[in-house]
């Protein structure tokens, strides 16, 4: 446990000039004692492979989160609700809706009926829809999450909201949060990196930003498909000899400066240059999965030729987690079906199914789900109202349902083959065991060691969270 990550000030340029001008060395004495704060413990507990992590033993090591951008529908996936069949046609009785308001239907609008038929699976008998045929087969290694509920339901503020704590950008990111707290495994890789497939999202770069926190803490993206990460690559006609003088060179003036004006920034800056270098080798090495055998790449269900898929993306985030990065952010777009729920739940299944359960098996033969901690899910839910327009051109679709949505988790210490809350019998509102997205964020920190109350980082004069001034570890998850 390392108590001084549990307040780190933020000091403005002016008085670090001032101490320095002074010409007592106060100045350099606080930058020293600032820089020392960055250290970090990795260290074995009882012989057993987790970290100290931050105050108290871990569970997990590194996180896969698998973000599904756009909301999938809890309705056609895992919860499953026999009463929407009855009641299909018929609009939601107004004490259910209590004046909820909705962004593209009436309140009063029709039920539709769940799109696909569940079955029980496993020896949980946990209920999956027919959409997930492959992680119907791995269902009792992951714990399904029913009753999630947040605050907002609009997609760039929802995406925000799960991603960095806020529905306004500016926030530091959890794999940011995560980084600043524990460090990096490996010195030749970011701690935080990210993967897109699926096309744009609504929340943008904010989600894997590291907004006030220091400037390394940001997630870094990497490309798939072409170069891994753009601007790193050493420039045609120019030898490793000469680009390491180079990078010395810009070390030293940035040293230099440094010294003169005492900015923390200025070794963000000579950081970044650092690490980029080392990438240059690194990053493409892990990137290309000419070393995968073909077995391993059938299993995920990639195919020759493929670009930035999702599945090819899911066996990436496996070798950068093996590679010692903490934190691999996946995400996919696509969820968000306002129109023909049915045909867009089966698209995307198609593309996202066979990857996720591989993943999973992957992680488990080589030992790794057992302090690898994966996470699943969107950003909200879908309403169990058919939205349906004729002026938008959109019919048998669903609208955004903040109330309640489904996510999974999987490895990382979590207790598996169980299904946690439960929902009303229209799937509207959590009636057991309700989750609320800051108890998902703080549940993800415990795993990895860190108390959620207490990484805090001072900006503008209070003490910031992940989780705001909310959020409870849920105990029952943690196997």
């Amino acid at each position: 446990m390392d108590p001084r990550r549990e307040a780190k000030s933020s000091i403005d340029r002016t008085r670090r000039q001032l101490f320095q001008d002074c010409g007592i060395g106060i100045g350099k004495i606080a930058l020293s004692s600032l820089l020392a704060n960055q250290a970090f413990s990795n260290e074995k507990v009882n012989g057993e492979t987790g970290t100290t992590g931050l105050h108290h033993p871990a569970r997990a090591k590194r996180v896969i989160y698998l973000f599904m951008a756009g909301a999938p529908s809890q309705l056609d996936l895992f919860d499953y609700k026999p009463k929407l069949k009855q009641l299909e046609g018929r609009p939601i009785p107004p004490s259910v809706i209590d004046g909820q308001r909705y962004a593209f239907i009436q309140p009063d609008a029709a039920v539709l009926a769940p799109q696909f038929d569940f079955q029980q699976h496993g020896q949980s008998g946990a209920e999956i829809s027919s959409a997930l045929p492959h992680l119907a087969k791995v269902v009792d290694d992951i714990a399904i999450v029913k009753a999630v509920h947040t605050d907002q339901f609009n997609h760039s503020p929802a995406q925000l909201f799960i991603n960095t704590g806020s529905g306004i950008p500016g926030r530091p990111s959890m794999g940011s949060w995560l980084s600043y707290g524990l460090g990096s495994e490996t010195k030749d890789l970011p701690a935080f990196v990210v993967l897109k497939s699926g096309g744009s999202l609504s929340g943008g770069s904010a989600m894997w930003s590291n907004g006030f926190l220091p400037g390394e803490y940001q997630g870094v993206p990497f490309r798939s498909n072409g170069e891994p990460i753009l601007h790193v690559k050493t420039p045609s006609g120019i030898s490793t000899d000469e680009q390491r003088r180079s990078i010395d060179f810009i070390n030293e003036m940035n040293r230099h400066q440094q010294q003169s004006s005492g900015l923390l920034s200025v070794q963000t800056r000579i950081e970044s240059y650092e690490m980029a270098y080392r990438m240059q080798s690194r990053a493409p090495e892990l990137m290309d999965l000419s070393t995968e055998n073909k077995q391993t790449l059938k299993q995920y269900g990639i195919q020759a030729g493929d670009g930035g898929s999702f599945a090819k993306n899911c066996l990436l985030a496996r070798r950068l987690a093996e590679g010692g990065v903490r934190f691999v952010q996946v995400y996919h777009s696509g969820w968000d079906h306002h129109s023909n729920v049915q045909q867009g739940i089966k698209r995307q299944c198609q593309q996202t199914d066979q990857a996720c359960a591989a993943l999973l098996n992957d992680l488990k033969q080589r030992g790794m789900l057992k302090d690898t901690l994966v996470v699943w899910g969107g950003e909200f839910g879908r309403t169990p109202m058919v939205e349906a327009s004729a002026a938008l051109g959109r019919n048998n679709g669903r609208d955004h349902h903040p109330q309640a949505f489904s996510m999974w988790f999987a490895g990382g210490g979590i207790k598996t083959g169980q299904t946690f809350g439960k929902t009303d019998e229209l799937g509207f509102h959590p009636v057991e065991d309700a989750v609320h997205v800051h108890d998902l964020q703080a549940t993800i920190l415990h795993q990895l060691g860190i108390d959620h109350e207490r990484l805090l980082f001072r900006h503008t004069g209070r003490n910031f969270r992940l989780t705001d001034v909310h959020g409870k570890v849920i105990q029952q998850l943690i196997g």
